[in-house]
């Protein structure tokens, strides 16, 4: 997964967590793509005052994944998923029992998850 998409998932489960300045900044550097030339002179701050502001978010950000482990936990619910997808696309319309067993066994672990 890339840097990029993976700050962004941990911002949407995590972002809550942080300061509205450190939200502010961290939305417009990573979400809105913005340099940080623009958001220091937006915010009146030093460009080494934004890049220092973003790692200390993204330090927060992965420190909460670490403790809560909700963006792991979201992976593995989402790939659970896609496979109860496949299995189903594979399933023929007599729905051999073994495919039915294999869709209810990742049912289960699913509903154990949430």
């Amino acid at each position: 997964m890339e840097k990029i998409d993976r700050q962004v998932f941990l911002y949407d489960f995590y972002g809550e967590l942080l300061t509205e300045h450190q939200r502010q900044v961290y939305e417009d550097a990573v979400l809105n793509d913005m340099s940080l030339g623009e958001i220091a002179n937006e915010l009146s701050i030093s460009r080494q005052g934004v890049h220092d502001l973003i790692r200390r978010c993204d330090k927060l950000l992965e420190g909460y994944e670490n403790k809560l482990h909700l963006f792991e936990r979201f992976r593995q619910t989402r790939h659970q998923v896609d496979e109860i997808r496949k299995l189903a696309e594979e399933c023929p319309k007599d729905a051999q029992k073994d495919h039915l067993e294999k869709i209810a066994a990742i049912a289960a672990a699913l509903s154990e998850e949430l």
